[in-house]
């Protein structure tokens, strides 16, 4: 797969750090789009190692297709710095706001699984219902661009004010759902936002067939979230996983 992950239009030279960020983010896309968290739209962005001001993400294309050539740097505010002529994604927005507002996420992956919709849609909160799915947290907010902006949208976050938004409603926390949208992932590094990401579409999955054996599921205890969760985002729980993931998406060298 090195052909895939290092094609480009026009060779660029990279830092070190850059270029393993680069390769993360190719794999880190390959990954959600063969779990099919994204499909043909979404997006993930991780923070300049070099720069904490800045931020990578791939040029707008389908998640399963990106390759090194496709990484554009941006600034906070959503400008490109290296765009050369390739398309931008519209929900820059997300990614910069984020950034902006938490220091300690270094990855943000925005997407739309169908799995998780539902939940941000009705009365029923997504919370967690086995142990894996620890890593989103007790509870997961859902936030409504119609409370701040009306009906009067597309429901896109294509402007730093609705980012803003999003990011106050995320807080602290690692995943925010997003109203007849999606939702957005964080993470202290790409493979942790995808090992969020991974298991928080497989308990909305799961969560949904409990739910359908009747009553209530018994969700995790907010302890037990906190200890399951402090296990499984060590070292050890994300990087199994992307090793495992990896190679099922082609990756045979991680």
């Amino acid at each position: 797969m090195n052909d895939q992950i290092d094609r480009i239009d026009k060779p660029v030279a990279r830092e070190p750090a850059v270029a393993h960020a680069v390769r993360e983010l190719v794999i880190g896309n390959r990954i959600l789009a063969h779990h099919g968290v994204l499909d043909a739209f979404g997006h993930v962005s991780v923070r300049h190692p070099a720069n904490p001001e800045r931020y990578l993400m791939p040029c707008s294309r389908g998640p399963a297709l990106v390759v090194a050539g496709d990484i554009i740097e941006y600034a906070l505010d959503g400008t490109p710095i290296d765009q050369r002529g390739r398309p931008q994604y519209s929900e820059r927005a997300i990614h910069g706001a984020i950034y902006q507002a938490r220091p300690d996420v270094q990855a943000v992956a925005h997407n739309h699984s169908p799995a998780v919709i539902p939940f941000g849609v009705t009365r029923t909160p997504l919370r967690p219902i086995f142990h894996m799915a620890s890593v989103m947290g007790p509870e997961v907010p859902i936030w409504d661009i119609a409370d701040e902006f009306g009906d009067d949208t597309d429901l896109l976050v294509i402007r730093a004010d609705v980012g803003a938004s999003l990011a106050r409603a995320l807080g602290n926390r690692r995943v925010v759902l997003m109203r007849g949208h999606g939702s957005t992932v964080t993470g202290r590094s790409i493979r942790e936002a995808v090992y969020i990401a991974v298991f928080m579409q497989l308990n909305a999955q799961l969560q949904l067939q409990a739910q359908q054996l009747g009553g209530t599921p018994k969700f995790l205890s907010p302890n037990e979230v906190a200890r399951a969760s402090a296990i499984l985002l060590e070292p050890l729980g994300p990087e199994r996983a992307w090793q495992t993931w990896a190679h099922a998406a082609g990756f045979t060298d991680v």
